[in-house]
């Protein structure tokens, strides 16, 4: 590995705390603690931490549906993002948006969106914003391989490249769209093929690979920043939960057992932490201290929501864009 020591500790140490929380979340929804419909990123998180890593706290994610990486990797505070999830007036959307509208302005985070593909031209207008205003930030998008086929995407690449954004667009292809297979609705293998038809770099990697990862988004925030315009970046990946929470048997109504064993296999977490293992960066106590603590704080942030109040009744239309009449009423 040619990425120094105090950088890889960070990253599998970041990877670690993401799987504590996913796993934390899904205890705490099977219990019927947490508010709405979750989705998952166990087996993604490499994308993420690899992604973020190289971003400054002003520079700008946009996030979907399945974005608790991502508001962890950008510097998301745990505790309020538990209490989002719990709906509790002390999370980072006051308990109104629940696990698929997390939003951190104050650290870079635009907001995870639920409608697929939406997120896009967000972080288009983002990285317009920052050419505009003559600043070194970058703004990245976030999206999966369903997200790939709306009009979204291609308006946003389109704009993107002609107007030589700042832009990173992060493709998270984990190779279904809810329970459909990329093969059943693309003709194509590689969704980083598309970005020729826009003029700008495409790059398919092992999404699995936190310093596969980083390299490549290193490489598209450089050329971000010195003015090259956008870069889309493929992330092979697999999701080794349902497509949500309830999803049966973890979604083997539609993919195989076996299928979901075989990515597990290649676990991003465990791959990096045995490689750091192997050139002797770290000790196998190290690791699991590293887990002990990641469970520690876990916990103190499902204590820190479940202690936090609800959002008071009154509040309900606070913080929203209401169309008023001359009378103050609702339209």
């Amino acid at each position: 590995m040619t990425l120094e020591k105090g950088l890889l500790l960070r990253m599998l140490k970041q990877m670690i705390e993401i799987r504590a929380f996913e796993e934390k979340m899904q205890d705490m929804y099977a219990r019927g603690e947490a508010v709405g419909i979750i989705h998952l990123s166990n087996g993604q998180e490499a994308v993420a931490v690899g992604t973020c890593a190289n971003l400054k706290k002003d520079d700008y994610i946009v996030s979907n549906h399945r974005g608790h990486h991502h508001c962890i990797a950008k510097g998301g505070d745990v505790r309020l993002m538990m209490a989002e999830l719990f709906g509790r007036k002390t999370g980072y959307c006051k308990g109104k948006g629940g696990s698929m509208h997390l939003t951190g302005l104050e650290f870079g985070h635009l907001g995870s969106i639920g409608i697929v593909g939406s997120g896009i031209p967000v972080a288009v207008g983002a990285a317009l914003s920052a050419k505009r205003r003559r600043s070194d930030q970058v703004a990245v998008g976030f999206f999966g391989d369903g997200a790939s086929n709306t009009g979204s995407f291609h308006e946003g690449l389109n704009f993107a490249s002609l107007q030589r954004l700042p832009a990173i667009f992060v493709c998270e292809n984990n190779f279904y769209a809810v329970s459909t297979h990329q093969k059943r609705h693309q003709a194509i293998t590689d969704i980083a093929d598309r970005a020729c038809a826009y003029g700008m770099p495409g790059v398919v990697l092992d999404g699995n690979d936190v310093v596969a990862v980083y390299e490549a988004v290193r490489e598209a925030t450089s050329r971000a920043r010195a003015g090259q315009g956008p870069t889309l970046v493929e992330c092979k990946t697999y999701r080794t939960r349902g497509h949500h929470e309830g999803d049966p048997s973890r979604g083997t109504t539609y993919r195989t057992k076996e299928e979901i064993a075989e990515w597990m296999e290649k676990d991003p977490i465990k791959r990096l932490a045995d490689k750091l293992l192997e050139d002797r960066l770290i000790t196998e106590p190290a690791v699991a201290e590293m887990k002990g603590e990641a469970e520690s704080l876990m916990e103190e942030a499902a204590s820190f929501a479940k202690g936090s109040p609800y959002p008071d009744p009154e509040d309900i239309l606070k913080d929203l864009y209401v169309d008023e009449d001359d009378q103050g009423a609702v339209r």
